[in-house]
């Protein structure tokens, strides 16, 4: 045993030590002939030109049909089928000031891609190709270090994924119509693409998402409600207050009142929190502002949403009953997450996933390379050595999952 992971461990130190060298080189990722998996080079340098060149594909939420197109060549020419799954041009949860941007963009669609004739199979290994604003591309620090839009959540995941099939089927481990793979849109801004997925009617024994978990296994996450409160005021001359009301000074006390509300807590998540996301009111300094809205998202902890509505709603009516609420939809309460596999650490998350989007009886995990507490920052980053064991822990799951 201490051979073993005395070699383990050289390997690890000797492909994370030469990464920089071997990601410099030109992709070339095969994309122009077909190779079979006789033929498929599982070489470490494949890992991470597969990542850089995803991470450097910009796909902010609603404009993934770039990375999509790029993963459904990739795939297909890894002898895979591919299918497209259209999606809505517009993600759910954005406001209407981008839906003109975004309509311009042609197509979202999610991939359900399968290796042999079975597009049904008992395991299904699944992650979600959009990103949070803004984008920025690929690179490296102190040798090993991946930084880039996507690098952790969840890029990192989707390669990993890949790469762990690739290297199950070239061992003969596992058949082809054990394992599929299937890349959504939309997770970031409310789980549109998942959320479609459920129109193809599918079934699967286990499903394994990929997101940050810092390669342990999550055994759960808090919930979440997202809602929007917009006052409605009467602009003026700025110069004569009286003339009008203040939409802005209408909502700021209910934001406060709100910010020390007392919400649901539990032992295993703790605390529920409210962040007040996004903010807008008002056309000009000496314009009494006419409009004005706040974007919330609140992370439940304990309880279910309604519980959390309530609460939210009474505050609010209790400043002012002229303010309006809108509670968008896709709430849900803390989700269970199996993590019955040994030999993986365990930890209970704060985020959300795509996990409560799938309809389904199906066992599900949760685990991937890279840690939330970078994503969604200017610094989203995750270390070489992160995406080697990431393949690993996949190539676990799979295995633990065929075997019950």
């Amino acid at each position: 045993m201490l051979i073993t992971q005395w070699l383990a461990h050289c390997a690890l130190a000797f492909a994370t030590t030469t990464f920089s060298q071997h990601i410099q080189s030109p992709l070339n990722l095969g994309l122009e002939q077909p190779v079979g998996l006789n033929d498929f080079e599982l070489s470490k340098n494949a890992l991470f030109s597969l990542h850089k060149t995803l991470v450097n594909i910009e796909s902010i939420s609603g404009n993934e049909q770039a990375v999509g197109e790029f993963l459904e060549s990739y795939l297909r020419s890894h002898n895979y089928t591919v299918e497209r799954q259209n999606v809505d041009p517009l993600p759910t949860g954005l406001q209407h000031s981008q839906a003109g941007e975004l309509r311009r963009h042609k197509q979202r669609f999610n991939l359900l891609a399968y290796p042999g004739e079975n597009r049904q199979t008992p395991v299904l290994l699944s992650s979600h190709i959009d990103t949070v604003p803004p984008h920025y591309g690929y690179e490296i620090h102190r040798h090993d270090q991946i930084f880039g839009r996507g690098s952790v959540d969840a890029k990192g995941s989707i390669s990993a994924q890949i790469y762990a099939t690739q290297e199950l089927l070239a061992s003969g481990e596992i058949s082809a119509n054990d394992v599929s793979l299937l890349f959504v849109v939309g997770e970031e801004t409310g789980g549109d693409g998942m959320r479609k997925v459920n129109d193809l009617e599918m079934e699967w024994q286990t499903v394994i998402f990929g997101e940050p978990t810092e390669l342990k296994l999550a055994t759960g996450h808090k919930g979440i409600m997202i809602l929007t409160i917009k006052a409605h005021g009467k602009a003026g001359h700025s110069g004569y207050p009286w003339l009008g009301q203040n939409a802005n000074h209408m909502l700021m006390p209910a934001l406060i009142t709100l910010q020390k509300l007392a919400l649901p807590s539990s032992e295993k998540y703790g605390n529920s929190t409210l962040n007040i996301g996004h903010m807008s009111g008002g056309v000009a300094a000496n314009v009494i502002a006419e409009e004005a809205y706040a974007r919330i998202g609140i992370r439940i902890a304990a309880g279910c949403p309604e519980t959390v509505k309530k609460l939210v709603s009474d505050a609010v009516k209790a400043v002012d009953e002229d303010l309006e609420l809108d509670f968008s939809d896709g709430s849900y309460g803390p989700v269970y997450i199996d993590s019955d596999v040994e030999g993986f650490e365990t930890v209970s998350v704060n985020y959300g996933t795509d996990i409560p989007n799938l309809k389904g009886k199906h066992k599900r995990y949760l685990y991937g390379p890279g840690s939330i507490l970078v994503a969604h920052s200017d610094h989203e980053h995750l270390k070489a050595s992160h995406l080697l064991t990431a393949v690993d822990g996949y190539k676990r799951l799979v295995r633990s999952a065929l075997r019950s």
